[in-house]
Formats: structure tokens, sequence, C-alpha cells
């Protein structure tokens, strides 16, 4: 049995009982034992074990884990300190500096996010080394739906940050009349200059909490 050891061990007890999730399980299982995969099967739930349920304030949706050794570690986007910092990354630091006029960040481990309510969630949780998205349509995708219409459902006044296609298509999942929904192109090179760059979306999140008697985050120091 998966232990978060938080609240999400109760709201998700529903997810981890399903016949999608048990199958998915079985799979991993075989992925695990015959290939490298990551991030590590101890970190597979780390944006939930470090952002619990209650202290969710902002929702930032990547897609899949970084498939380079060293580099996945449970958290959308992040990576630990010593790696290089990936390019998509790189842009956010960019828009958060010229959003505050701050230098950019210089290493790429963003637990210092998640610790202050920023619930970093891959849409698919698990890849196999060198191989991106290959652990799409196994089952991920039905389990982190499901913890999105919780948010959308048991939270007031999240702002969720959906950056490019795959994100974006979870915006149906959302009460808008509950939460704040800000959507751009993803920080990706091919199209960060599409629209991402000067989206402001780390201001307008803030802004949005702000506004609720929520305390914003601290973006830029980490």
């Amino acid at each position: 049995m998966i232990k978060i050891s938080n609240e999400w061990d109760k709201l998700l007890e529903e997810e981890f009982s399903s016949p999608t999730y048990l199958k998915l399980r079985e799979f991993l299982k075989t992925e695990y034992s015959n290939h490298t995969i990551y991030p590590d099967m101890n970190n597979i739930f780390n944006s939930m074990k470090l952002t619990s349920f209650e202290d969710i304030k902002v929702v930032i949706l990547g897609q899949d884990p970084y498939h380079e050794e060293g580099q996945a570690m449970g958290l959308a986007f992040s990576v630990p300190k010593g790696e290089k910092i990936p390019p998509s990354l790189v842009n956010i630091y960019k828009e958060i500096s010229d959003e505050y006029g701050v230098p950019p960040i210089n290493h790429g481990d963003l637990r210092g996010w998640a610790k202050q309510g920023v619930l970093l969630l891959n849409t698919v949780l698990t890849v196999r080394e060198h191989h991106a998205n290959s652990h799409k349509g196994k089952g991920w995708e039905e389990f982190t739906d499901g913890i999105i219409k919780k948010i959308s459902s048991k939270k007031e006044s999240v702002a969720f940050l959906l950056w490019g296609a795959n994100a974006r298509s979870k915006k149906e999942l959302i009460d808008l009349n509950k939460h704040l929904v800000l959507e751009t192109v993803h920080p990706s090179p091919l199209s960060a200059y599409n629209g991402f760059f000067g989206c402001n979306h780390f201001k307008k999140a803030n802004d949005y909490l702000i506004s609720k008697g929520k305390t914003p985050i601290d973006w830029e120091n980490i």
C-alpha cells in the first residue's frame, strides 16, 4: 500500500484501489524490474509528500518526468541542485526574473516552491530512461485527473498554471467559479516566445492569492 503520510492517503484511497491503478501498479513492477525507470520508486509521489492537500495554493502541471539520469525527482520541472537546469526551467526562471526584476535562480531544485504550497504535478508520474512519454496511456492520466478533480471540488481559490496543450486540456476538470486558471504555451524553447514570455503568471497568481487573503508565493527565493 502506498503511504504518502499526509491527508493525501485518505483522499486517494479510491484512486489507489481502482482497477486502472492496480493494472498500472503491475505494469510498473515489471518496468522497474526490467528497465531503468525515473524517478526512483521512492520519489514517485514526492509532489504530494512535499505539498499536503491542505497547503495547496498553486498547481503547476507538467507532462512526464525527465528521462535522463540524475534529473527526475518527482516534482514537475524540478531537478536536484548540481544538475544542469533544463531549458524549460531556464525559461520559467527568465519569466520570473522579468516579472520581478531579480536575477534568475541558479539551481533547478523546486522543493522551495513545493514547501510553500505549489503542487508540482506531472500528469504521468514515471518514465523509462531515454524514452520520453514511454509511460503515457498506462493509467497515470486517470490517476492524476482524479487528483485535479479533488483539488477542484474540495479546495477553494487555487491558482492553476496550465502551460502547453497537455496541461491546458485539464481545464475542463477545474471549477472556474472557484479557482483561477492561467493558460499559455509551454515554456519549452520551441514555444516560449509564442506567449509564455510576458505571460505574468507568477505575479497574477500571487495577486489572486493576496485577493483571497492568502500568503503569496516567494517565487525567487528557493
